[in-house]
C-alpha cells in the first residue's frame, strides 16, 4: 500500500512538471499500442531517464507450489512471464515477440523518443503492392479470358497475366500469412509453455542450450518492459514476492537464489524481489546443500551478498498483537455454530424434528433422553467457556497476550487449540459438575504447551518418574518448584536435546509465566494433561529414555578387605576403648589377607 501511495505521489508531481499524461495500454489505448509496436521504434532519451514517476506491478510466487520439481527456479521465471503477460495482455506481447522492436539508446541530448521503422514500412508496402498487383493481374487475366471467349478467339497474353498474378499473390499473401501465423502462435503458446517444454526435455535440460534459451526469454521480457516504459512515459518495476522458500529442499533453495541473481545481473533490469523467509532456515539450507560446498560454508555471508536491502520484521507492538489475536478469534466463530443450530432445532426455535435431513440422522449419536440432555448442557457450557477463554486471550487488561509469540501462524495454532481443550475438559468432568480449571487457566495452559514444549515436557516427565518411584511431590506443589529442583539434570542433557530445546521460547518469560503470573500446581497439571492436544508426547518419551539411561549405574567392584577392616574398626570403637579398637583392627587385618595393611599401606581414617 505504501508503494502504491508513493507511485501516485510521484505521478502527480511528474504531471505538474511536464504536463504529459501517461498513455494507456488497455481499452481504447490498445490500438494505439499496436500501432506503435508495428511502425515505430522507441529510443531511450535523457528525458526518459530523468522521469521519476513509477508504476509497480506485483506478482506473487509461492515456492511451495513448485517444491516437487527439479527446476524450481524455472517455475520462478515462468511465474514472472505469466504475470506480465496477464497484466498487459497476450496480444501486445505476441506482436512484440514477432517483430522484436527493441529500444535503442540515443546519442547525445536527443529528445525524440520514436523513430519510424522504415524497413518494416517498406516491407509491408512491398507486400501490399505485390498483393495488389497480383490481384490486379488475376482480374485482368480473367477479364481478358472472358472477352476472348466473347469475341471467339483465345488470347495468349491472358495466361501470362494469370501466371504472374498468381505468383505475386501467392508470395505476398504467404508473407502476410506467415506474420499472422507467428503472432497467433505466440498468442496461444506462451513463454510459460515454451519454458515448461524445455524443462520436460531431460537431455536438453542438462545442457548449456537450456540456460541459453531461458536467458533469451528473459531478455525478450525485459526489452518488452523497456518498450512499455517509453510508451507509457513512466518507469516500470516488477515486484516479485517470493514466499515459502524456507519450506523447500536445500538444492531447490539454491536454484531459486541463483535465478534471482541471474535476473538481477543486468543493471537495467526492472525487477524487485522480496524474499519473505526465515533467515536461520535459509542459511542452514545453503550450508547443507551439496552443490554449495566451499561457496556457502556460512549461509549468512551468502545471504548478505544476495540481499541488498535487509529488513527484519520488528517485534509486534501491543495494539498490533491484540488486533491480530482479535482477528484470529473472529475467524473461529464457526465453533459456536453447533450450539446455535441446536437451539434453532429445539421446539422454541421454530423448527420441528421433521426438518432434519437424512445426513443428520446418520451422523446423530444414539443416546437415551437423559444423556442427550446432559450433552446439550455440556455443549452450552462449552460454548460459553470457549468464548470466555478466547476473550482472555486478546484482553488488553490481561497479561496473557504478552506470552503469545509475534507470529500469525502460532496465534492461529493457539486459537484453534483452545476450543478443543475446553471441550475435552468439560467432557471429562462428572455430569453436572463443571468445576476444575477455569477458561483462563485452560488458555494459559495451551499457550504454555505451545511456547515451551521442551521445558513443560521435562516437568511432566519428572512428575511421572516421581510417581512411579513413590516420591512424587504433593498436589499443591508448584510446577515451577518442580522445574527448579530438576533443572540441573536437564542442563546435562542439552547436547542430546538440542533440537528440542530450540523449540522453546524465552527462558525468562517461562520463569515469569510459571513463577508469578500462572502458578500451576501439580494437581492442575494432571487434570489439564489429559486434555492437552498441542504437546508432542514423543518429546516426553525421548526424555524418559535419556533419563533412564543416565540413571543406570555401572556394576559395583568386589569389596575390598580394607573396607571390611574399616567397618570392623568402627564397630569396635563403639564397644571398646582405643586400645581395644587397635586390637580389633589387627585381628581383622589378620583374618582378611591380603589387605592394604599387609601390603604396607596405611589404614583408612576412622571418619
Amino acid at each position: 500500500a505504501l508503494m502504491e501511495q508513493e507511485a501516485a505521489q510521484r505521478e502527480s508531481e511528474e504531471l505538474r512538471r511536464v504536463r504529459w499524461r501517461p498513455r494507456q495500454v488497455s481499452g481504447w489505448g490498445l490500438p494505439q499500442l499496436l500501432w506503435y509496436l508495428v511502425f515505430l521504434k522507441p529510443v531511450i532519451t535523457e528525458v526518459h531517464l530523468r522521469r521519476k514517476n513509477v508504476q509497480f506491478l506485483f506478482i506473487r510466487f509461492s515456492a511451495w507450489q513448485y517444491a516437487g520439481t527439479d527446476k524450481l527456479w524455472a517455475g520462478l521465471v515462468t511465474t514472472l512471464c505469466e504475470g506480465i503477460r496477464h497484466h498487459y495482455g497476450a496480444l501486445p506481447f505476441s506482436v512484440y515477440s514477432v517483430l522484436s522492436n527493441k529500444p535503442v539508446t540515443s546519442a547525445g541530448f536527443y529528445q525524440r523518443e520514436w523513430h519510424c521503422r522504415c524497413r518494416v514500412c517498406l516491407v509491408l508496402l512491398a507486400l501490399l503492392a505485390a498483393l495488389s498487383l497480383g490481384v490486379g493481374l488475376l482480374y485482368l487475366s480473367l477479364s481478358g479470358h472472358a472477352l476472348g471467349h466473347a469475341l471467339g478467339h483465345a488470347s495468349g497474353s491472358g495466361s501470362v497475366l494469370k501466371a504472374f498474378g498468381g505468383a505475386a499473390t501467392t508470395l505476398s499473401g504467404s508473407g502476410l500469412l506467415m506474420a499472422v501465423y507467428s503472432v497467433g502462435k505466440h498468442l496461444f503458446v506462451s513463454q510459460r509453455k515454451r519454458i515448461e517444454r524445455l524443462v520436460s526435455r531431460e537431455k536438453f535440460g542438462s545442457q548449456l542450450g537450456f540456460m541459453c534459451e531461458v536467458k533469451k526469454e528473459v531478455e525478450l521480457l525485459t526489452d518488452f518492459l523497456c518498450f512499455l516504459e517509453i510508451y507509457q512515459r513512466r518507469r516500470l518495476r516488477v515486484v516479485l514476492e517470493v514466499t515459502g522458500l524456507d519450506t523447500c529442499y536445500p538444492e531447490r533453495v539454491v536454484g531459486v537464489l541463483n535465478a534471482i541473481n541471474t535476473l538481477l545481473s543486468d543493471s537495467h533490469a526492472p525487477f524487485i524481489f522480496i524474499l519473505v523467509v526465515d533467515p536461520s532456515i535459509l542459511a542452514a539450507c545453503l550450508e547443507s546443500a551439496s552443490n554449495m560446498k566451499g561457496t556457502a560454508d556460512n549461509g549468512y555471508h551468502f545471504l548478505n551478498r544476495t540481499v541488498t536491502l535487509p529488513f527484519s520484521v520488528p517485534i509486534m507492538g501491543r495494539r498490533t498483537k491484540l488486533q491480530f489475536l482479535h482477528d484470529a478469534v473472529q475467524s473461529r466463530d464457526d465453533l459456536l455454530y453447533r450450539e446455535i443450530t441446536r437451539k434453532l432445532r429445539s421446539p422454541g426455535g421454530g423448527r420441528s424434528s421433521r426438518d432434519n435431513t437424512e445426513a443428520e440422522h446418520l451422523l446423530a449419536v444414539e443416546m437415551h433422553p437423559g444423556a442427550e440432555h446432559a450433552q446439550s448442557r455440556i455443549d452450552a457450557e462449552a460454548a460459553r467457556r470457549i468464548q470466555e477463554a478466547l476473550l482472555c486471550l486478546h484482553d488488553a487488561r490481561d497479561c496473557l497476550y504478552e506470552y503469545v509469540p509475534d507470529n500469525v501462524v502460532s496465534m492461529r495454532r493457539i486459537v484453534n487449540t483452545v476450543p478443543i481443550t475446553v471441550r475435552l475438559l468439560l467432557q471429562q468432568q462428572p455430569q453436572g459438575n463443571f468445576r476444575g480449571p477455569t477458561p483462563r487457566q485452560a488458555v494459559a495452559w495451551v499457550v504454555l504447551a505451545n511456547q515451551w514444549p521442551c521445558r513443560l515436557s521435562w516437568v511432566l516427565q519428572c512428575l511421572e518418574d516421581g510417581q512411579q518411584a513413590g516420591g512424587a511431590p504433593q498436589g499443591r506443589a508448584r510446577l515451577w518448584n518442580v522445574f527448579c529442583d530438576n533443572s540441573r539434570e536437564l542442563h546435562t542433557m542439552t547436547e542430546a536435546l538440542k533440537n528440542v530445546l530450540d523449540l522453546d521460547g524465552d527462558p525468562e518469560l517461562f520463569e515469569r509465566f510459571l513463577g508469578a503470573d500462572f502458578p500451576f500446581t501439580v494437581d492442575e497439571a494432571q487434570s489439564l494433561l489429559r486434555c492437552t492436544v498441542n504437546l508432542d508426547h514423543s518429546i516426553r518419551r525421548r526424555m524418559g529414555l535419556i533419563r533412564a539411561v543416565s540413571t543406570l549405574k555401572p556394576p559395583s567392584p568386589p569389596k575390598s578387605p580394607a573396607r571390611d577392616v574399616s567397618h570392623a574398626i568402627n564397630g569396635a570403637a563403639n564397644k571398646a576403648s582405643t586400645s581395644d579398637a587397635e586390637h580389633a583392627f589387627r585381628h581383622a587385618s589378620n583374618a582378611h589377607q591380603p589387605s592394604d595393611w599387609a601390603k604396607g599401606g596405611k589404614p583408612r581414617p576412622l571418619a
